[in-house]
């Protein structure tokens, strides 16, 4: 079988604010997103919006149980499931599919901070971090910051009881799980999935993996295709889920369709001068990208790729807009697939007949997208 994918809910949260509207109005406006440079100086972030948490999360126990990456995420489904309107059906939830694209949760700061002090000094570094690891670590702290705890918390607040699976692994969790979702409603073996992903960036924790790596832009904000003076990305505490279902699922309950996800096409080369190019035209083909009317580039700023990239989408939308999703909520990682998805079905329902999108990871990995109409 090969049926149709369709979107027919979306949920977003970032600091461009919450829901489509705002974020597509964001995205028109073209303005400089809402940065913080003062909390992690030299390090800025795009912090999350002010939410009424009760709004999707009823539940007072249940928000003081989550971490903010939990309850962005909570969130986000929620409206998902709000602008599909199956909010309130029960029998659809149940049988409702989940994936979910997520990195982990925060760490013990007291106990991380006192081993990166001792690892300055000690005689033998590897035997020193393996000891501190093993005894200072609680189990209790490890259980609590498992990625596919989003899920739960989705399956617990928002009752979605069916089958679900978490992927972990940077921007490629997010591509590969929009694969999935849209593969198996297209070959029949189930009939609609909740697909999406959530990141906390206002983490002193994250900051420091991704500096040591050396990611990170600093100290100040410019936009993704314009750092070539001080490369890297900025991240940003972001959410984004997507209702997905097959046409005709959606039809029978009188859903709107707002466009239609077609075959996720992905990769993973080997990164060497040129590569990123070349694997994007690769995919490009692959996906059946004729001619886009935009492009929502999940570049992240880091050299090479980015102008990489950018000289590739160049090439391959030379009439296309493209828009960098880092210039509007950040990076996000894991949620860089489902946010660039969840607007482009947004500007295809808009009037738009087909939007691609890329996600190029900092670190490995590749995947495009195209959104069609319904």
């Amino acid at each position: 079988m090969s049926r149709a994918v369709v979107v027919t809910g979306i949920g977003l949260v970032s600091c461009a604010g919450e829901g489509l509207a705002a974020h597509l109005d964001a995205l028109e406006a073209g303005a400089a997103p809402r940065t913080d440079a003062a909390t992690f100086a030299p390090y800025p972030v795009h912090p999350a919006p002010a939410l009424a948490w009760d709004g999707q999360i009823p539940k007072k126990s249940d928000q003081r149980q989550m971490e903010a990456w939990q309850r962005l995420g909570v969130y986000a489904a929620g409206l998902a499931l709000d602008a599909a309107g199956v909010k309130q059906d029960a029998a659809f939830k149940q049988a409702l599919h989940l994936v979910v694209a997520a990195g982990g949760g925060e760490r013990d700061y007291a106990v991380d901070g006192a081993i990166l002090t001792g690892l300055r000094d000690a005689a033998d570094p590897g035997a020193y971090l393996n000891e501190r690891l093993q005894n200072d670590l609680r189990p209790t702290l490890f259980l609590a910051q498992l990625s596919n705890l989003l899920a739960g918390n989705i399956a617990i607040v928002h009752g979605v009881t069916g089958a679900s699976r978490t992927f972990m692994g940077e921007e490629m969790a997010g591509i590969d799980a929009l694969r999935i979702g849209q593969a198996r409603i297209a070959s029949g073996q189930i009939d609609a999935m909740l697909v999406g992903g959530s990141y906390s960036a206002e983490r002193p924790d994250v900051l420091v993996v991704h500096e040591m790596g050396g990611f990170l832009r600093k100290p100040d904000y410019a936009p993704v295709f314009a750092r070539a003076d001080r490369a890297g990305f900025i991240l940003g505490s972001c959410a984004a889920f997507l209702l997905l279902e097959s046409a005709g699922t959606a039809a029978a309950r009188g859903a709107r369709a707002l466009a239609r996800l077609a075959p996720v096409a992905s990769d993973r080369t080997r990164r060497a001068p040129g590569s990123v190019g070349t694997s994007l035209g690769a995919l490009w083909r692959q996906a059946g990208i004729g001619r886009a009317d935009a492009v929502l580039s999940g570049a992240t700023g880091v050299a090479p790729i980015t102008i990489e990239e950018h000289d590739a989408l160049g090439r391959l939308a030379p009439e296309g807009r493209i828009y960098a999703l880092g210039d509007l909520v950040g990076h996000g990682l894991e949620v860089t697939g489902p946010l660039g998805a969840a607007l482009a079905a947004g500007l295809v329902a808009g009037g738009l007949a087909e939007v691609a999108v890329t996600a190029v990871g900092h670190r490995r990995g590749e995947g495009v997208l195209r959104l069609l109409a319904a």
